[in-house]
């Protein structure tokens, strides 16, 4: 078991409800939602969500406790995620912690927090644990008694995360640790180059899916085993049967012929000689006979014989823990799909997807990225999930995967069929969906009608709806419940109105509360004179975001900027990301992260110096190559000359939101 500072068991997490942000199907050859059938029946399947991919967009904690709530319990088969390697929660490039006033402790800690965060770096490191630990756990809730997990870290993190499997999942879940040469040589004045990742692989059970495949060899094994060339003539052609012209160069190696253990018609002279040293033959002599008549017998200068193994009749071999032959994220075999920083090759994903799952089974990445497990899975005939907090990400991720469908629907239908039946290994399962939906977790956008709004809230607090009622919404317990309209707080008119509606209720005893998203001072004090020596009818009031009883209930809200153009210069003077501000305002601990500078949030910063309205031309990009660093906030431009267009400014913040400035000159 491993500890670490603030350590706390996950014994229950708040579901938050899913909003339905778009959907997507095939525009051609589609039948209906659902591709080909492919083996797919769906019957496992919750009746809240259409047939089809799932891409959320949301912090993967509250989205996995969704999944849960909603039916996914142990019906997933595989996951895969390539977690942050070396932050936690990392919402923002750099959180000022130092300097925190006040001399709060931690339970069983004898630093205080200031001194901890002075002295060591256990604060950043101890929150990654907790960050990952919590997902971890939801994950094993969403795993199939047959599922597996791939974990992709590197060395920085690799022995920790290992260690949180092992505590979760169990030691006996632990199948392999897989080494991935991730990027060519690297220059290093005083260590190893570091070019690989770690892929750590635990399974629920030892029925776990496992489909073998075969990696071709590399060149080295090939040079070092197949030393052995022969010229094909028409004889021996014909002998072997082989579709190779006469004059071929064929390699081989010289395999050898006898066994430990006798098995059958094993004991035999063959060509006057035995096995040496109580071996026995590996073949019967009738096997051996027809090696012989077909020249695949060769014989040492002693006179030993070998069966040929030719190269190019060679499968491969299975996949061990070393994979060098999968194309790299840095390096000469890079093959992106996309231009996202941190996106895997798909020959990765494929050989995983394979191996641990089967056409039609669930396939889940909480941490999408720029989608390629989804975009592989779709291609494997699998159903998926996937789930980002970043904006850009579920974009990014959602026109991705969008393409690959189109291509599927416009493709035939039918050769997929027939290609899959014939059990042909090189071709793809026929797709399980041919659509699929966006979806938000507690990222609400609340500029919608009041019926949605109260639906939302009602699937949160788990509201029993009343439709019959001409006032109240539903009733939680044995309360009445009101949902106030989310476009302003709750006020006294609306405290108000819910006591005269239920004063005109002479028969009514239950009491009654009133969500909303926030509240007016002044209602404390009506409240407390209204419940005072009240035996029935009570009123409360559940404030949506910032119940801790609740959960925090996020409404989505745009991210701003106050930019000018002075002269030929571009200055942001302030950035706000009200998403940012209140997910590091959530944090569970003794202090929450404080935010210091702006630029923290920024991710980048583009300028197009003549704007026309429709299509943004980037002429300045601020784009830090390392985490650490910020953009600069201020930009000497080139304006054209002669031109009255205006200047644009472009700016994303650390999740994937944007606002664009336009700066008349």
């Amino acid at each position: 078991m491993l500890s670490w500072v603030g350590k706390r068991p996950l014994r229950e997490v708040r579901a938050f409800p899913a909003q339905l942000i778009e959907r997507f199907s095939a525009s051609a050859g589609a039948e209906g939602a659902i591709g080909p059938a492919g083996g797919v029946a769906w019957s496992d399947w919750p009746d809240r969500y259409e047939r089809g991919g799932l891409l959320f967009h949301g912090d993967n904690k509250e989205v996995l406790a969704h999944l849960l709530s909603a039916g996914f319990r142990g019906k997933v088969d595989l996951v895969y995620i390539d977690p942050p390697f070396d932050s936690g929660a990392d919402y923002v490039r750099r959180v000022q912690l130092r300097g925190v006033s006040g001399t709060a402790r931690l339970d069983g800690e004898t630093y205080t927090l200031g001194e901890q965060i002075q002295y060591t770096d256990i604060w950043a490191n101890d929150t990654y644990l907790q960050f990952m630990y919590e997902r971890l756990l939801l994950l094993k809730e969403l795993l199939s008694p047959t599922g597996s997990v791939y974990l992709h870290c590197d060395q920085r993190k690799s022995h920790l995360l290992r260690s949180l499997l092992d505590e979760v999942l169990g030691p006996d879940a632990f199948v392999s640790e897989i080494v991935w040469q991730s990027a060519d040589a690297q220059s290093g004045a005083n260590r190893y180059g570091p070019i690989h990742n770690v892929i750590l692989y635990y399974a629920r059970s030892e029925e776990r899916v496992w489909n073998p495949v075969r990696v071709p060899l590399s060149r080295a094994t090939a040079d070092a085993w197949y030393t052995n060339e022969e010229v094909l003539d028409k004889d021996i052609v014909n002998k072997l049967g082989v579709s190779l012209k006469a004059g071929s160069v064929r390699r081989y190696n010289m395999s050898d012929l006898t066994a430990r253990k006798p098995g059958g018609d094993t004991s035999y002279e063959w060509k006057g000689r035995r096995p040496a040293g109580g071996r026995f033959w590996a073949y019967s002599r009738a096997n051996m006979e027809e090696f012989e008549a077909k020249d695949l017998i060769a014989y040492s200068s002693s006179g030993r014989p070998y069966l040929k193994r030719y190269l190019d009749e060679v499968e491969g071999t299975p996949p061990q823990d070393l994979w060098t032959d999968v194309s790299m994220i840095r390096g000469i075999s890079n093959s992106a799909e996309t231009d996202y920083p941190t996106e895997k090759p798909e020959p990765l994903l494929e050989r995983i997807v394979r191996v641990s799952s089967n056409p039609g089974d669930i396939v889940l990445d909480c941490f999408i990225g720029s989608g390629t497990t989804a975009a592989v899975a779709q291609k494997l005939g699998r159903r998926w999930i996937g789930a980002d907090i970043n904006k850009g990400a579920i974009q990014t991720s959602a026109k991705r995967l969008a393409g690959v469908i189109e291509e599927q629907a416009a493709a035939s239908v039918s050769a997929q069929q027939k290609a899959f039946e014939a059990d042909d290994d090189a071709a793809p399962a026929p797709p399980a969906q041919l659509a699929f939906s966006t979806w938000r977790v507690n990222d609400y956008d609340l500029a919608i009608q009041h019926n949605e709004a109260v639906n939302l809230a009602c699937e949160h607090l788990g509201v029993e709806r009343t439709k019959t009622d001409p006032f109240f919404d539903g009733s939680l317990g044995k309360r009445l419940v009101k949902i106030v309209a989310f476009n302003h707080p709750a006020t006294m008119l609306d405290l108000q109105d819910a006591a005269r509606e239920l004063e005109s209720r002479p028969d009514e005893a239950r009491d009654a509360v009133l969500v909303a998203l926030g509240r007016e001072m002044s209602t404390e004090q009506w409240l407390a004179d209204w419940n005072r020596n009240r035996p029935i009818n009570k009123l409360e009031i559940i404030e949506l975001r910032s119940d801790p009883k609740y959960g925090k209930f996020f409404e989505h809200r745009p991210v701003s900027a106050r930019v000018q153009l002075e002269g030929s210069q571009v200055v942001i003077h302030d950035f706000i990301s009200p998403s940012i501000l209140e997910r590091l305002g959530s944090q569970e601990g003794v202090l929450a992260p404080q935010i210091t500078e702006w630029r923290s949030m920024v991710d980048s910063v583009m300028i197009d110096t003549a704007y026309d309205g429709s299509v943004f031309n980037v002429a300045l990009a601020d784009i830090p190559e390392r985490k650490a660093d910020l953009v600069e906030g201020s930009y000497e431009v080139s304006l054209p000359e002669g031109s009255s267009a205006p200047v644009a400014v472009k700016i994303t913040d650390m999740l994937g939101e944007e606002v664009l400035v336009v700066l008349d000159r």
